[in-house]
């Protein structure tokens, strides 16, 4: 196949981009240890969109691995996973927003956010802001304690590893370099994601 897109996405900025049924798509951490915000729509209504918690209800875990699709808030298959380094990602997190940096961190409005860079870049597309982005969150690595605490530590993800899915429908599909580095989600350092389709 033809490598239609390679594009950089800078630390801590959102892209999208529209993707036809069959094609492939790799998210590569560039340097590792960096979060990629995923979400998708179905391009011919953007209603249909990705679900994180549909995917856990479809699969009966929350941990995909090669083969597993992620499926939209109509149960359908979206992207099916071909090809992962890392194997680990979570699908239970929104994404972040300027009222988490607030409560959590004491940080203003001003902070970078995935919410916002998802609703910037999907907007180029037609699709109106979501009032919240139930995100697909590459690499990131939460963890459950014994006690059934939740903790987001460092990702496994090292320097040019990748998560390679096909897409199942057409898609518009949008990515945020998570621009957290008040935890370890990002090992405390935020850097570029490439988002290559073929």
């Amino acid at each position: 196949m033809t490598l239609s897109i390679h594009q950089r996405i800078p630390a801590r900025t959102g892209a999208a981009f529209h993707v036809k049924r069959h094609q492939r798509i790799r998210v590569i951490d560039v340097s590792g240890e960096q979060v990629a915000d995923f979400t998708a729509f179905y391009a011919p209504n953007t209603e249909e969109r990705l679900d994180p918690l549909v995917t856990i209800d479809v699969l009966g875990h929350i941990q995909p691995k090669i083969g597993d699709a992620l499926y939209s808030n109509q149960y359908r298959p979206m992207l099916t996973f071909i090809r992962d380094d890392v194997g680990r990602h979570d699908l239970l997190y929104p994404a972040c927003r300027p009222e988490m940096y607030k409560l959590l961190y004491d940080k203003g409005d001003a902070h970078p956010n995935c919410y916002d860079n998802l609703n910037q870049a999907i907007q180029p597309f037609g699709i109106a802001p979501l009032t919240q982005h139930h995100s697909f969150n590459v690499f990131m690595n939460v963890q459950q304690t014994a006690q059934g605490a939740l903790q987001v530590v460092r990702p496994l993800s090292k320097a040019g590893d990748q998560l390679e899915m096909r897409a199942e429908m057409d898609l518009i599909i949008a990515i945020s370099a998570c621009p957290t580095l008040e935890s370890p989600c990002n090992g405390y350092h935020c850097t570029d994601i490439v988002i290559e389709i073929e």
